[in-house]
């Protein structure tokens, strides 16, 4: 796996002291909505998004928000916070009684939205960071967006398969971190759609 990309965000802070991230929460994002391969979610996170450039812009540009890492539909892998700080990705959120789930949690934005599957290459991007992470810090859990924010979040959408991420990390030899994923009644939904997606990466289908 290539190593991360790094581009700093402003949008973080120090974690509570003496905390250690553990849950994984996972995001999709695309900027201008439902469109893939532009700038629009560097700019965001850092700070940077024009107000003028698309009317969802207008709406958003002056949120200040992050992710740890960012993954493209190019498997390209960009990190915004170093994993130590808290990054600002999860709102208003609970998991398992805890609430402020920033204060003790990695975000990973993948670029997707509710309504297209992934690709193969953030699957393995994704995969292979998991692996990373659970390696360097106490996790014990991983989960979705939707799952700390019912009702609030829909992200990772319905077009992500959990099934497909956990059968990866079984197969590079991880099944340690594929017994975190805590979603364990998703659906697979996707899998067969994505493995015949003939869509490019870099444009929304018509």
């Amino acid at each position: 796996m290539r190593p991360p990309s790094f581009i700093s965000s402003p949008n973080c802070d120090d974690r509570p002291a003496g905390a250690l991230p553990d849950l994984i929460v996972i995001h999709a994002i695309s900027l201008p909505p439902d469109r893939f391969g532009g700038a629009g979610v560097e700019q965001l996170f850092t700070n940077r998004l024009d107000p003028a450039e698309h009317p969802y812009y207008a709406q958003i540009h002056a949120l200040r928000v992050s992710a740890h890492y960012f993954i493209r539909r190019t498997g390209e892998t960009l990190c915004f916070v170093p994993p130590e700080l808290r990054a600002w990705h999860a709102g208003v959120s609970s998991w398992r009684g805890r609430e402020r789930c920033n204060d003790f949690s990695i975000g990973i934005e993948l670029e997707g939205c509710d309504t297209l599957p992934f690709e193969p290459i953030q699957y393995e991007a994704l995969a292979g960071l998991l692996a990373d992470l659970c390696a360097r810090f106490p996790v014990t859990g991983i989960t979705g967006h939707s799952d700390i924010a019912p009702g609030r979040k829909t992200d990772p959408g319905p077009w992500f398969s959990w099934g497909r991420l956990s059968a990866l990390l079984v197969a590079a030899g991880h099944a340690e971190v594929a017994r975190l994923v805590t979603p364990e009644d998703a659906a697979k939904l996707g899998d067969d759609a994505l493995l015949r997606w003939p869509f490019p990466v870099t444009a929304r289908p018509g």
